[in-house]
This record gives structure tokens, C-alpha cells and sequence, in this order.
């Protein structure tokens, strides 16, 4: 359909001309009042145009739809006759796309043969006149006229608005892709920003569109003054209040962050921004720039005069006055704004890893110089040769000197340390992937490194790290800011750094006295064989530095609560871990009187963790040579010696707890006889609680337990499995118990009868048990899941 081509040629001519004098002028005017143009008025005809009014209706931005079409082609000058007649053309049904630069049908024919480029079009009007189908709409050009017949007054009000949004936007695009003066492109985006702002169409789109165009524009002129930076910013401010701004703003955010910090436009309009980012942004995977703009800011607010105050106001903000945060997100933004404010600051040292010396080859001596990749950013100092092979002859004798590994920005020093070498060291010949602390170490006979950062990213580091502070001094925020930083999400350079863990210290000293399980057993590793905060700041450990004054807080027992895992840490798994790996350090804290020390020494023998008699011995003496540790093993001797007379007594095979007893009177009922041939109890219908299970492991011959209908959990559950294995019958009907500590029980292979009716049991550790239970002859899984 060519517009360009009716008949009337001297009246078409003179209207190319009119249109063409329309698209080169301003924008400026163009959200006035939509009434007639003054050139294009019909005289006293009964077709009028009808007139919008400000009902408050809201429309949805169309992209498609089906709409009834016809074309007049004429000369301008008879078209209002042409409207007043009672008969019209023929009418054609059309499905029309509205897109970014034209009006198009899925069948182009007949009247949309060729698309309606928005260019082309004058004017778009509302229409009703008399004897003449009703909802239509006008589309006025140069050579003609296009009618679009709506189904109903709201869907022809949708078309109206659609069509006049798409038409200016693609005005402004054109206007703003090439700006002469700056002066009158503020103007223009004013303008686009007012337009935005009252229009009746309700959709994303239309807030992100002028962002978009702003966005484009900026990223195509970079060589703004501030002042103008400062303008347009105040310019797209009131879009930004429920919108994120495009990747390209973003850019200039920060860069106008970067080079203005004290500028009040970050307090005044950035504030607001940055606000809606954290409450409502629900991945900065998808949107980095986000999570960079937020950055900068934050350091912003960082060069004040206040400094840190000023942030921790604005996190204060970001929490709200209340105890608990309202808003869920806020939390895992600010953490990952974090991590990645970190991440940056030792970015250098990490991009260097590529060409760096290997952690296998550091620990075995470096290859040749010339089998390594040209232009190296680190170069390490050759290990001396002889002491290299003689850690491939001796390894039991093997050390390495300090190694010195220097850049322009980082210095390394490796210092050489004898304790726990052999502790730490894999088996022989092992070419398994070493552990984050074999990582951090570089070799085994390593202990310390000291990292040096630029004063830029000193800056930064300092900053984020209190921010992290900020957030673990909040209980509500507390339990989720340990599980998001369990997995241990740094870089293994800033674990090595210093500086880093010194602070950090402090977010994990709250985590580890607080008395919530969900906070204080975040400090163990996520997953077996992976180290977590526990093993990097104990004794030996790359972080630690305090003799394990901390290591020894995050297990110690305070008000008969155990802070780090409950009653777990007197597990025979945890104590067999420290046995391994952290005797020595246990041992000299024990020496220095530390009480958490001295329990676990005394466990480590009443539970015969330690097979050697000489370090038998040489924890005894440990434990003697302070008074609480010679108490604690006196003790000790006692009940080792209560529990071979009771072994030697015998006493009853069959023992029935009284209904409505406790974890007390079950630990008097046992202190009170002998009880070493014990072989059926049942604590059915009684009051007792998971912290009965240190008495029961104390029954060596018991092979029935009947826990129906108490409060038996799962932290029981698993001191069970690990000392009664020989264990035959357990009930558990209407128990607390879940798959947590159900799944303990795979260790209990002399099961043949287990009840776990009515409990939390799920089809996928019934499975389990099933698979790992041999002789599991009898189960009752009623009222679960695995029914």
C-alpha cells in the first residue's frame, strides 16, 4: 500500500511537504492536548474527533492483535465528505503486529499489502461519526487515510495509545540518535521522560524504553562534562523509581560514582536506586552491571567525610527499625555485591593463576624455566634441588626453604614451618587434588603467607569486609549470612591474606556463639572433604591466629549447650577428625589450661580414639599437668572403672521406664545399679529427649530400644549409631525423628526390626535404609511419606 502515490498530486505534494517540516521540528510539544490540528480541521461536518478525557483507565501495551481495516486513498480536501456519506468501502480483517518501526499483518494483502512504517504516519485520532460503525480509529498520511474498527471503546482506546507510543518513540529514537546540541537533547529527554510518566499504558516497556534510548545515547557520547552528567541523570530520575536502569546507565552511574563520590546527585537520586536493586533484584547473574553499579556506589558513600558511618546507615536502612527485615533479598544482594567488591581486590593475583607455577608442581619443586608459558606475572624461585629429592627419597624428612614470589603489586612470602607437616600431608604418592588448606599452604610445610594489595584495593577490601561485619551483628540476618558464606565463597588469595582473615575473624566469632544449631553448625564444611570455616581458623590452620583461642570457642560448652554442633562434637567422627589432624594443637591448649581442650582429651580416651600408647601416655601427662585437666581425668578413671563393674555385675537383661519420665530420671535410674547385661529397654511414652542418648550408649549389651512416642531426635539418633552397632530392634513410632537422623542408622548393620511409623520419614531414605540394612527383616513405615 503506497501512500506516496494517490491522486491529488499538487495537494499531496504540499502535504509531503507539511509532514516533512513536522518530523524535523522538536518534540517538545507533543505531549499537548489531542484535539484537531489546526491544518487539518473539517469544517461543520458531522464527523468530529473525539476527545480523550482523564478517566484513570489503564491499558496494557499491545504488540498484536486482530482489528478490522480499511484505506481511503484522497486528497485531504474530501475526505471529511468521504466520512459523512453513509457507506464506506469494504472492511478487511487483520491480525497486525505493532512493531518498532511499522504496523505490519501476518497476511499482507489487500490493504496491508506493505507495511505502515510509523514515519509515515501524521497523526493518530480518535473517530465517531454519525451512521457509521462505531470504535474506529484514524491513521492520517500524507496521500490518505487508514480506518481501524475495534471490537469495543476499550480495545480501540488500547490500539489509540499503543499506536501513539510506538509512533513517538520511534520519534525520539530518530531525534536522540544524533544530538547537536546538549542543551536541546535535555529538553527532548525531559520531554520523553514526562511522556512516559503519563502515559495511560500500564507495562514494563514503557518506563524501559526511554531508559533505553537515554542509555544509547549516553554510551554513544562519552564525552560529557559533569554538569551535564548530573542533568540528564536528574532528567531520568523519576523513571528510575520503579525501574532498574539499562546495562549502559548503569555504566554511566558508576562512572559518575567513580568520579564524583561527594556529588549529592549519589545521595539524592542514586540512594533510591540502589535501594530498589537490593529489595527487588532477583539474580545479578543476569545482570552484572546491577551488582557493579551497587558496588561503586557503596564506595561512594565510602569517600564521605563520615566514611564507614555513612554505610552502615545506609545498611541500617536497607534492614528497616524493626528486628526482622521484611524484605528477603536484601540479605543475598548485599552478599554478593560483596563477594564480588572482594573477589575484584585480588583479581590481579587470580588472573595470574593461568601461568603461575602450579599447586603440584610448587609442592614438588618447580619444572625448568623453559617448559613454563612465556611472560609470567608471578615467578617463583627454585626450591633447592637437593632438598627436592630429598622429599621424593625421605618424605617423612622432607622441607623446603622460604620461597619468594614478587609482581608489581603482590609480594608472597612462604616461611618455612616443622609442626604438623606430617599431619597435613597426604599418603605417599597421592595424586589426588590437594584440599583448600594444601591450596592455601602451597606445600605442607607451609604456614603463613602475607599478600600486599595496592591502596585502591586495600580500600575496598577494608570497606566490604566491615560491611560483612555490619550484617553479621543483625539475629535475623545472622542464620542466612552463615549458610551463604559455609561453601567459603572466597578466592583462596584472600584466604591467604592476612589482613582478610583477621577481619573476617570477627563475623566468624559471631557465628560461632551463636546458641542457633542453623548459625553455629554453618562453621563445618558443606560437604565431606571439603574444609570449612572450622578447619581454615583452627590450629595450624591458614587463618588462624591465635594459638586456637578461636577454634576453641566455636567447640567449648557453655551453659551446658555445645555451641559448635550440639551434642554432636562428642562424636567419635569429629574426635577421630582432631585425632588425625589437630592433636598437637589440642594438646598445647589443654597444656595451657583451656577447659573445651582438656574435655576433648579425656573423650579422645574414654572412646579409645587413640590406638598408640605412647601418645596415650603423653595425653595423660597433658591432662595432669593443670588441675582442671587432672580433675577431668580423674574422673574419667571413675567411670572407666564404673563401667567394667558394671559389665562384671551384670544385672537385669529386661528394664520398662515409668511413663512421663525424663532424661534425669533415667540417668539416676542407671548411676544406681548395674546394668552391663541390659539387653531390652524401653523408655515408651516417657519424657525423654535426645540428651538420654549418652546414658544409653553406655549400655553395651543392648539390642532392643523401644522409643515410642518421646522426644527422641535426631541428634540422638546419630550418637546411637555410632556406639550401639550392635543394636537389633528400634522404635521409633511418633518421634520427632526426620531423614537427618534416620539416614545415621545405614551404619547400624544388626537392625532387623525397625518402627518408624508415623515419623518424617520420606520415600527416598526408606530406599536408602533398605539398600544399606541387610538384615532388615521387619520396618513399619505407616503414616510417612514411604507408605
Amino acid at each position: 500500500m503506497d501512500f506516496n502515490s494517490g491522486s491529488g498530486g499538487g495537494s499531496d505534494l504540499h502535504n509531503n511537504r507539511q509532514y516533512q517540516s513536522e518530523e524535523s521540528k522538536p518534540l517538545l510539544g507533543e505531549m499537548s492536548a489531542l484535539g484537531p490540528a489546526d491544518g487539518n480541521k473539517m469544517g461543520a461536518v458531522p464527523c468530529r474527533r473525539a476527545l480523550l478525557h482523564s478517566n484513570g483507565m489503564r491499558y496494557k501495551l499491545l504488540q498484536e492483535g486482530d482489528i478490522q481495516v480499511c484505506v481511503v486513498k484522497h486528497p485531504r480536501t474530501f475526505f471529511s465528505k468521504i466520512l459523512s456519506s453513509k457507506f464506506l468501502r469494504r472492511w478487511e480483517p487483520h491480525h497486525l503486529t505493532l512493531t518498532d518501526n511499522s504496523l505490519t499483518s501476518a497476511t499482507p494483502t489487500g490493504y496491508m499489502e506493505a507495511a505502515i512504517s510509523y514515519s509515515t504516519i501524521e497523526d493518530v485520532q480518535l473517530l465517531s461519526w454519525e451512521n457509521a460503525p462505531k470504535y474506529c480509529l484514524q491513521l492520517t498520511f500524507p496521500a490518505g487515510t487508514v480506518l481501524l474498527q475495534a471490537a469495543n471503546s476499550y480495545l480501540r482506546d488500547q490500539w489509540f495509545h499503543s499506536l501513539q507510543w510506538k509512533k513517538k518513540i520511534y520519534k525520539y529514537k530518530k531525534v536522540l540518535s544524533s544530538p547537536s546540541r546538549w542543551e536541546v537533547v535535555l529538553k527532548e529527554i525531559r520531554t520523553l521522560v514526562d511522556m512516559a510518566l503519563s502515559s495511560p499504558l500500564q507495562d514494563d516497556s514503557i518506563h524501559q524504553a526511554p531508559l533505553e534510548i537515554v542509555s544509547k545515547l549516553l554510551s554513544e557520547n562519552i564525552n560529557l562534562t559533569t554538569q551535564e552528567h548530573e542533568n540528564i541523570i536528574m532528567a531520568v530520575a523519576p523513571l528510575l523509581e520503579n525501574n532498574h536502569p539499562p546495562p549502559d546507565l548503569c555504566e554511566f552511574f558508576c562512572k559518575h560514582c567513580r568520579e564524583r563520590p561527594r556529588s549529592m546527585v549519589v545521595i539524592e537520586v542514586f540512594t533510591p536506586v540502589v535501594q530498589r536493586i537490593l529489595k527487588h533484584n532477583m539474580d545479578f547473574g543476569k545482570c552484572p552491571r546491577l551488582r557493579l553499579f551497587t558496588q561503586e556506589y557503596i564506595l561512594a558513600l565510602n569517600e564521605l567525610n563520615a566514611g564507614m558511618d555513612v554505610v552502615k546507615t545506609f545498611i541500617q536502612s536497607m534492614h528497616g527499625p524493626t528486628g526482622q527485615c521484611p524484605h528477603p533479598r536484601v540479605l543475598p544482594n548485599l552478599v554478593a555485591v560483596c563477594l564480588a567488591a572482594i573477589y575484584s581486590c585480588y583479581e590481579e593475583f587470580i588472573n595470574s593463576r593461568d601461568n603461575s607455577p602450579s599447586l603440584k608442581e610448587i609442592r614438588n619443586g618447580c619444572q625448568p624455566q623453559c617448559e613454563r608459558k612465556p611472560n609470567l606475572p608471578l615467578r617463583l624461585m627454585r626450591a633447592n634441588p637437593d632438598l627436592v629429592s630429598q622429599e621424593v627419597a625421605t618424605p617423612a624428612e622432607a622441607r623446603i626453604k622460604s620461597v619468594i614470589v614478587n609482581s608489581s603489586e603482590i609480594h608472597v612470602e612462604l616461611e618455612r614451618n616443622n609442626a604438623n607437616a606430617e599431619k597435613l600431608k597426604g599418603p605417599a604418592g597421592s595424586e589426588s587434588e590437594p584440599n583448600l588448606i594444601d591450596c592455601l599452604l602451597v606445600s605442607p610445610t607451609c604456614s603463613t603467607l602475607a599478600i600486599q594489595l595496592n591502596a585502591q584495593a586495600d580500600r575496598v577490601l577494608a570497606c566490604y569486609v566491615e560491611i560483612l561485619k555490619m550484617l553479621s551483628d543483625y539475629d535475623d540476618w545472622r542464620p542466612a549470612l552463615a549458610s551463604l558464606l559455609q561453601p567459603i565463597p572466597f578466592p583462596k588469595e584472600a584466604l591467604a591474606h592476612e589482613k582478610f582473615t583477621k577481619e573476617l575473624k570477627y563475623v566468624i566469632q559471631r557465628f560461632a556463639e551463636d546458641p542457633r544449631q542453623e548459625v553455629h553448625s554453618c562453621l563445618l564444611s558443606v560437604r565431606a572433604g571439603k574444609d570449612g570455616w572450622f578447619q581454615l581458623y583452627s590450629p595450624g590452620g591458614v587463618a588462624c591466629d591465635d594459638d586456637g583461642e578461636l577454634f576453641a570457642s566455636m567447640v567449648r560448652v557453655c551453659n551446658n549447650v555445645h555451641i559448635l554442633m550440639g551434642s554432636c562434637y562428642k562424636t567419635k567422627k569429629f574426635l577421630l577428625s582432631l585425632a588425625e589432624n589437630k592433636l598437637g594443637p589440642c594438646m598445647l591448649l589443654a597444656l595451657r589450661g583451656n577447659q573445651t581442650m582438656v574435655e576433648i582429651l579425656c573423650l579422645m580416651l574414654e572412646y579409645n580414639i587413640i590406638e598408640n600408647n605412647d601418645t596415650q601416655l603423653q595425653i595423660i601427662s597433658t591432662l595432669e599437668s593443670t588441675e582442671v585437666g587432672k580433675k577431668m581425668y580423674e574422673q574419667l578413671c571413675d567411670r572407666q572403672r564404673e563401667l567394667k563393674e558394671l559389665q562384671r555385675k551384670g544385672g537385669p537383661t529386661r528394664l520398662t521406664l515409668p511413663s512421663k519420665s525424663t532424661d534425669a530420671d533415667l540417668a539416676r535410674l542407671l548411676s544406681s545399679g548395674s546394668f552391663g547385661n541390659l539387653e531390652n529397654l524401653s523408655l515408651a511414652f516417657t519424657n525423654v529427649t535426645s540428651a538420654c542418648a549418652e546414658q544409653l550408649i553406655k549400655l553395651p549389651s543392648l539390642k532392643q530400644l523401644n522409643l515410642w512416642s518421646t522426644q527422641f531426635g535426631d541428634a540422638g539418633l546419630r550418637l546411637l549409631s555410632e556406639h550401639l552397632t550392635s543394636l537389633q530392634v528400634l522404635n521409633l513410632c511418633e518421634t520427632p525423628v526426620t531423614d537427618a537422623g534416620l539416614l545415621a542408622l545405614s551404619s547400624m548393620k544388626s537392625l532387623c526390626s525397625l518402627n518408624m511409623n508415623s515419623t518424617k520419614l520420606s520415600a527416598d531414605t526408606y530406599e536408602d535404609l533398605k539398600a544399606k540394612l541387610p538384615n532388615l527383616k521387619e520396618v513399619d513405615v505407616r503414616y510417612t511419606e514411604a507408605w
